[in-house]
């Protein structure tokens, strides 16, 4: 489960870098819900096939939060927040 958590943060900080293709095959297994073979008869491929293009997503958005860490970034804003007074952190959080 914190994994499916985890690639849906990245996802949501770098899925606007990934292929329509690549967007496609992350969103029908971590959205969608679909299984390799239920994709696989999707897309007219195998279910190798499906399995490898999601796992090279999987891997893009490791690569991108390698690079350059907005994840990271993100985390350590919120930790600093916390001891932020109230109205500042709101006006914070507005432009974040």
């Amino acid at each position: 489960m914190d994994n499916v958590v985890y690639y849906n943060e990245l996802y949501d900080l770098y899925g606007d870098l990934l292929t329509e293709k690549q967007r496609k095959y992350f969103e029908d297994y971590y959205f969608n819900n679909l299984s390799f073979s239920e994709m696989a008869d999707l897309y007219g491929v195998s279910r190798n096939a499906a399995f490898k293009q999601t796992h090279i997503v999987i891997k893009k958005l490791d690569e991108y939060e390698e690079i350059l860490k907005l994840r990271q970034k993100k985390i350590k804003i919120y930790e600093i927040l916390e001891n932020v007074p109230v109205d500042i952190k709101k006006k914070i959080e507005e432009i974040i």
